[in-house]
């Protein structure tokens, strides 16, 4: 147990950005120059308690901080989040950071929705201040599914009772719902939207495809992969709905619970338009992936939560489509989380901290869950 423990620690350490450690001290002095520049002098802005949270997340950085200015003449306090874009030298996770992309989407998921998020203040484009683009939201409280350790190596997910990740779960697939909902014309910063469903999922397993070439110009190619995205392209479903609004990161990872509900969606950046499935998909594989990871622990795990069947029942409630071809989508998450992992393990090795292996599908955590995707057996004693 204690060896899967530690490959799963290693795994994530390697996803954290490696960068220049920057100083507290002068960060704070850049956000209340910026802000005051934002804000007039006259508000009087004051930054103080900044903080670059160790579990930072393996693409854009978080800046968590208070402000206070005066407003009508009182001062109020702010507590507030940065998300900075990386900048070329950390060996970026994504080839892009469209950080006004993501501010726009929160605002237009809020205005349009009762999903939860963060109010958005600002949006900058000018990376002189902080570095790189950025935009700043509020600061919410709640808890977090952690991934190091994963939650469901023991977290406050495992103590809950059965009744309490249920409604955990019911109130996330509702997230889904309810952002598959809204207008696509509410997001036309996102271009145009591909008419049905079908041609949505094509043209995103080409732009996967595009990626795992990008991903690979600074590390080693993946025969396991490239086996995948051709499997991906054989038996992409036929499919003539409607595009939706897809959130791109739906996992109970990205999202902030109070008595587990949740109070803040995040993570926005891999939004998109696609099938339902491609958020459900991803979803149930981000849980999966994680609960492999408990049964060569030899622990527990969570297998009563997130489970396939269970999840696309709560969706068709709440929803009234009926999910389809979900094996064929919780493939394609399996190996879009692949491609990603295979560029975090190249920049663990360009920054030193790995080595290559002789077979570079080993640098993919879940390879086996691949295998077992293409021979058609992964789902063998899954309930």
């Amino acid at each position: 147990m204690a060896l899967e423990q530690t490959e799963a620690e290693h795994q994530a350490e390697l996803a954290r950005p490696t960068s220049s450690i920057r100083d507290v001290g002068l960060l704070r002095r850049e956000l209340q120059d910026w802000l005051t520049d934002r804000l007039g002098t006259a508000a009087d802005p004051v930054v103080d308690n900044v903080v670059i949270p160790a579990a930072n997340g393996m693409s854009s950085e978080t800046i968590v901080f208070d402000a206070t200015w005066l407003e009508n003449g009182e001062r109020q306090l702010h507590p507030l989040v940065a998300r900075v874009a990386p900048g070329e030298t950390t060996m970026p996770i994504f080839p892009t950071y469209d950080m006004a992309a993501q501010f726009r989407t929160m605002r237009a998921v809020s205005d349009n929705s009762s999903v939860p998020v963060p109010t958005t203040y600002w949006s900058e484009s000018d990376p002189a201040a902080l570095g790189g683009p950025f935009f700043v939201m509020q600061r919410i409280e709640g808890q977090v599914p952690p991934d190091v350790m994963p939650y469901n190596f023991g977290s406050w997910v495992t103590e809950a009772t059965d009744d309490e990740r249920a409604r955990l779960q019911r109130n996330t697939v509702g997230v889904l719902a309810d952002l598959h909902a809204i207008d696509l014309s509410h997001f036309d910063f996102l271009g145009s939207p591909p008419p049905v469903a079908e041609t949505a999922m094509r043209d995103h397993i080409a732009a996967q495809r595009t990626y795992y070439e990008w991903a690979t110009t600074t590390g080693p190619r993946s025969p396991l992969i490239e086996r995948c995205l051709d499997e991906l392209s054989r038996t992409c479903p036929t499919d003539g709905s409607p595009t939706v609004f897809s959130w791109g990161d739906a996992r109970i990872g990205n999202v902030m619970y109070r008595n587990f509900e949740p109070v803040a969606v995040l993570d926005w950046e891999m939004a998109s338009f696609g099938p339902r499935e491609l958020d459900l998909g991803w979803l149930i594989f981000l849980h999966r992936f994680f609960e492999d990871l408990t049964t060569l622990a030899g622990m527990p795990g969570l297998p009563a939560f997130l489970r396939r069947d269970d999840v696309a029942h709560t969706y068709r409630e709440l929803s009234g489509h009926t999910p389809h071809d979900l094996d064929f989508y919780v493939f394609f998450a399996a190996v879009r989380q692949a491609t990603i992992m295979l560029r975090v393990q190249s920049r663990a090795i360009h920054f030193g901290q790995a080595v290559v292996p002789d077979n570079p599908d080993e640098m993919i955590l879940h390879h086996a869950t691949l295998e077992k995707m293409l021979a058609g057996t992964y789902w063998t004693g899954i309930a």
